[in-house]
């Protein structure tokens, strides 16, 4: 992982803190276009009362409206989470270049966990993937979200 790589992972950490201080499932983006973040985002599923607002789609749709274009075939993605299908879907429709995470999902991941999308070549974009060095630290923040979400249940 180079250094870049690990300012562009923090962002999205960041981002996730942001999530879990707000109550939602602590999951950060960002999106990187030459070196540079273009969006960041966290899930707002609790917020909106969205299922589908997973902070790699909010991710997506801003970078989108940044750069004037759907196709996003330059860019990185940096997650704090092994992307569901969903995302995964949406990542590949929007020719994301590379896909960064950190932790894996083994409930909903896409990539090497519960399903590999990537496996089998797409026909029209085939986005690289690999696993960031922040993994432990994901994995921290999401334990600890839910840790606190059970206390609270049994309330």
């Amino acid at each position: 992982m180079s250094e870049d790589d690990s300012v562009f992972m923090l962002a999205a950490l960041k981002e996730a803190q942001r999530g879990f201080k707000q109550g939602e499932v602590p999951v950060g983006c960002v999106i990187v276009l030459k070196g540079k973040i273009i969006a960041k985002a966290h899930n707002k599923v609790e917020k909106l009362k969205n299922a589908c607002k997973h902070a790699e789609v909010i991710c997506i749709e801003k970078a989108a409206k940044k750069i004037g274009d759907f196709r996003l075939k330059d860019c990185i993605l940096y997650t704090t989470l092994e992307p569901c299908l969903m995302c995964a879907g949406a990542i590949l429709l929007s020719r994301i270049k590379k896909i960064i995470y950190a932790a894996e999902d083994f409930r909903h991941g896409a990539l090497v966990s519960v399903y590999k999308v990537f496996e089998k070549k797409h026909p029209i974009h085939q986005p690289s993937f690999e696993k960031s060095a922040y993994s432990e630290e994901s994995s921290r923040l999401l334990k600890d979200f839910f840790k606190i979400r059970r206390e609270e249940n049994e309330r």
